[in-house]
């Protein structure tokens, strides 16, 4: 039997000898090859808002998107006020190398699109949200501004801080019409909130959004759709937040009017603001704003600048770089369009809106400790009375502190609050 076998296999051996070397060569480059392919590519899931399912993707080495820089000069567009056309099948999907395969990371995702997603039911032909706003700005024509707020988090969230900015606008602006737009506050709990507003016979409503409706015809919409169809990476910032940011610049851009958000106490009129931006920080050197921010905007429809905004969200989205998608963002694109014609627009001081940035927030909440805390308070209060139209409280910083007897904060509250019997 082992004779048989030994017969057999001699022929067989003698054929590999007779195969020249570059053979093997290739089939050992061939294997290395298929063995690299299976190493460096992966199957990454996505979520979709549509279909309650994961969605497979596969994608290249994601390390290769995080080292992406592109261009500033691919995002400047002709100066024409028209939308041009953009191939968003072509536009690059950035990724990021931390985003691994994790569900409740996913999860979380969901949740945050269906807390903020709002439309009109699949049968109609028209958006609620465009129906009840009209009707909101029609019943109220002698509005004296209008005035947007986003609120993306849950009702229980919204608190005296809240309800102070919506005072303080109203101190400063009683004739305006104020729309918060909130899938949370446009409920039984939101109407009851505000009742007391509307007792007093100030203008003010929550309405849900429909995104479609708001981001229809801008950068925005391709964009939505990919988010929606599980092709835009979400990333480690809040999904929320982002979506917020875009929020803004999109009702602005389709209504006019003026942003704030949540956290701004507002001081004194805006009614001489157009198309205004306010600087968060200024280099001293220089003499010239080194960051923007979004946390109040005022501008008119259809306005250039806007359309900047947008087109860079749709164009550069990174879900995993705070601010990157909102005060960076309007900071990148103002230092682009600064010099350029067609672009009429004004950046105020930082003392205009960000008399403090979030590190110095806290010396407003509290009270002088010694002689020189006193002068620099009183100091400081006095430029905030002169220059400050609004004061941003940078909440994520300052949520759990204490509004002090005698500190600026607390000076503030007793000249802008409407309700003051509830601080």
């Amino acid at each position: 039997m082992d004779h048989s076998i030994s017969n057999t296999t001699k022929p067989s051996l003698s054929l590999f000898h007779h195969l020249p070397f570059s053979f093997f060569t290739f089939l050992l480059l061939f294997l290395l090859s298929y063995n690299a392919f299976t190493v460096f590519f992966f199957h990454l899931p996505f979520f979709s808002s549509t279909h309650h399912h994961t969605k497979t993707l596969l994608l290249s080495t994601p390390t290769h998107y995080s080292t992406l820089n592109l261009s500033s000069s691919v995002f400047i567009s002709s100066k024409k006020q028209s939308l041009p056309f953009i191939n968003y099948t072509h536009l690059p999907i950035l990724h990021n190398s931390r985003f691994p395969n994790r569900p409740r990371r996913v999860k979380r995702h969901k949740r945050g699109l269906r807390s903020v997603h709002s439309e009109s039911p699949p049968r109609l032909h028209f958006s609620l949200f465009q129906t009840k706003l009209k009707a909101f700005f029609s019943s109220n024509s002698s509005c004296k501004g209008r005035f947007f707020m986003t609120w993306i988090s849950p009702f229980k969230l919204f608190g005296v801080r809240e309800l102070l900015s919506i005072e303080s606008l109203f101190k400063s602006h009683p004739r305006a019409c104020l729309v918060i737009v909130s899938k949370s506050l446009d409920s039984d709990e939101g109407v009851n909130m505000l009742t007391p507003f509307v007792n007093k016979g100030f203008k003010v409503m929550a309405i849900a959004p429909d995104f479609n409706y708001i981001f229809k015809d801008t950068h925005a919409e391709a964009w939505f759709n990919r988010l929606k169809q599980g092709n835009v990476n979400p990333g480690e910032v809040s999904l929320g937040q982002n979506l917020s940011n875009l929020l803004r610049l999109a009702l602005l851009y389709k209504f006019g009017g003026t942003y704030i958000d949540a956290d701004i106490v507002v001081l004194k009129s805006f009614s001489k603001l157009r198309n205004t931006i306010g600087a968060q920080n200024f280099d001293v050197k220089t003499k010239k704003w080194s960051r923007l921010n979004n946390a109040v905007l005022i501008f008119d429809k259809k306005h250039p600048l806007l359309f900047k905004f947008i087109e860079e969200f749709a164009l550069t989205f990174d879900g995993n770089k705070w601010g990157h998608n909102g005060p960076y963002l309007i900071s990148r694109v103002v230092s682009r369009v600064s010099m350029r014609e067609g672009f009429n627009f004004t950046v105020l001081p930082p003392s205009a809106f960000y008399p403090v940035d979030w590190r110095g927030i806290r010396s407003l909440f509290r009270r002088p400790r010694d002689e020189v805390h006193s002068r620099w308070l009183v100091k400081k209060m006095e430029q905030i009375r002169k220059e400050s139209f609004a004061v941003h409280l940078w909440n994520r910083h300052s949520r759990k502190l204490k509004v002090v007897k005698g500190s600026i904060v607390d000076s503030i509250v007793s000249s802008c609050c409407i309700f003051c019997n509830n601080y």
